[in-house]
């Protein structure tokens, strides 16, 4: 076996050959391959043992690994060789005890992330990662050191009913998100979900996944894969590169027949390009960063979207998300639903729902007038019918709630049972003296 610092300088130069290389493979066979070759084809006469030692230490991250695997952890942050932090759930930045980073650590602490790097830019010196258990990495050198920021991969995603059981909505909203996600099979709403970094906007729309019908096809485009898309099957993931924006993704996703397109993040150009799409009748959604729906209309109407005000009521509905101070703990909650009413001098807005920051208090969720009657014209129900199924819809989330039916998953399988029979859906969760529509 080598010496240490032999060693040391051994695995450097597989990781700096193997850079972005492992990022393509998927599975821990083929990625051992690929290494094995690489140390052999730089060193013939590594012993088996140093061959493996490097493999081994592919997937070993160093001072990342322990907050890896912690569902507590939204974030880390190495800031080079100074020191380390963590973002924890509910309670924000917490600063790590115990000795920084050591430069040569650090060093090949990046060249290992490098090796599972998606992009680069800015002439190699900031890259975006993929981890292989799903956190997303992104890493900018410096003469001092790399920062390093890791957005952790949740291993269970949220469910909506795990954001009611945090407090951040109740029963009655997510029956109206139930009801603007699926649109009664006719029309979903084209909604826009608003909120500042770390607010929750991506977990909202992820936990609405569940809402999908079955036969939707539904085309995800991200800057980087954040959202988990395996309760519904006809999707396509579609990932932007330096080379490839996303509103040329937007443009070329409505070549590939959707019904629901998905935008990570609505930031720029493509803007125009998702309001085209529901000009033709393409549901989307997405989010958008901003703290209330008159600054999503505002963002939307400037550069760099420059969305003529005409068409922005093809929007339906906005969310808006906060993280919001309740004694002395962060807590994530929906704090404003609003709908698209028409125009005068500006746009007109509907809020619907609200949360007072001062009494800590939400009003009650508003009935829906603009897109309940368009509901109305276009499948035959009346008003007070489609009332009636959101809050319907509501109920059954409280049973399953109940009934420890609380994962994404479970939700899903219910949700599609629900659009295939509601009658015997409901039979199955004793809910049968609720009736269904005609």
């Amino acid at each position: 076996m080598m010496q240490p610092d032999d060693f040391y300088t051994f695995e450097a130069k597989v990781f700096e050959e193997l850079d972005s290389r492992l990022s393509r493979l998927s599975e821990d066979a083929d990625r051992d391959r690929l290494i094995e070759s690489v140390a052999k084809s730089i060193l013939p006469s590594a012993a088996p043992e140093d061959v493996h030692r490097v493999m081994a230490d592919s997937r070993i991250f160093g001072p990342l690994d322990k907050y890896l695997n912690d569902d507590g952890v939204e974030d880390i942050m190495i800031n080079n060789t100074s020191n380390m932090f963590v973002y924890r759930s509910g309670r924000g930045y917490e600063k790590l005890e115990g000795k920084a980073v050591g430069k040569k650590e650090l060093d090949q602490l990046v060249r290992k992330l490098k090796m599972y790097a998606t992009t680069e830019v800015a002439d190699k010196r900031i890259f975006d990662v993929h981890l292989p258990n799903g956190s997303r990495v992104n890493i900018v050198d410096s003469p001092i050191g790399a920062d390093i920021t890791v957005r952790n991969f949740k291993r269970n995603v949220l469910s909506i009913i795990d954001l009611i059981n945090a407090g951040e909505l109740s029963y009655n909203l997510a029956g109206r998100l139930w009801l603007y996600t699926e649109g009664l099979k006719v029309r979903p709403a084209n909604l826009l979900i608003g909120g500042m970094p770390a607010s929750g906007k991506t977990t909202l729309l992820n936990a609405m996944f569940s809402f999908f019908r079955p036969e939707q096809r539904v085309v995800v485009i991200e800057e980087t894969y954040e959202l988990n898309t395996e309760t519904q099957e006809n999707t396509v993931r579609l990932e932007t590169t330096p080379t490839l924006q996303m509103d040329e993704l937007v443009k070329n996703s409505l070549r590939m027949r959707p019904d629901l397109i998905i935008i990570g993040e609505v930031r720029g150009e493509e803007a125009r390009d998702m309001m085209t799409a529901m000009n033709i009748g393409k549901i989307s959604m997405g989010t958008i960063h901003a703290s209330t729906s008159r600054d999503v209309i505002t963002r939307l109407e400037h550069t760099p979207m420059n969305v003529e005000m005409d068409i922005i009521p093809l929007i339906d509905a906005i969310i808006i998300v906060s993280q919001v101070n309740e004694g002395g703990k962060l807590i994530r909650k929906v704090t404003q639903v609003s709908e698209i009413s028409g125009i005068e001098t500006q746009v007109l807005l509907s809020d619907l729902y609200t949360y007072d920051y001062k009494t800590h208090r939400s009003s009650d969720v508003l009935p829906s007038v603009t897109y309940r009657d368009t509901l109305a014209k276009l499948t035959g129900y009346t008003p007070t019918e489609i009332v009636i199924e959101e809050q319907r819809r509501g109920k059954i989330l409280e049973q399953l709630n109940k009934m420890g039916i609380r994962d994404l998953k479970g939700i899903s399988g219910f949700v599609k049972e629900y659009y295939q029979d509601p009658k015997k859906a409901l039979e199955k969760i004793n809910m049968q003296t609720l009736g269904t529509m005609r």
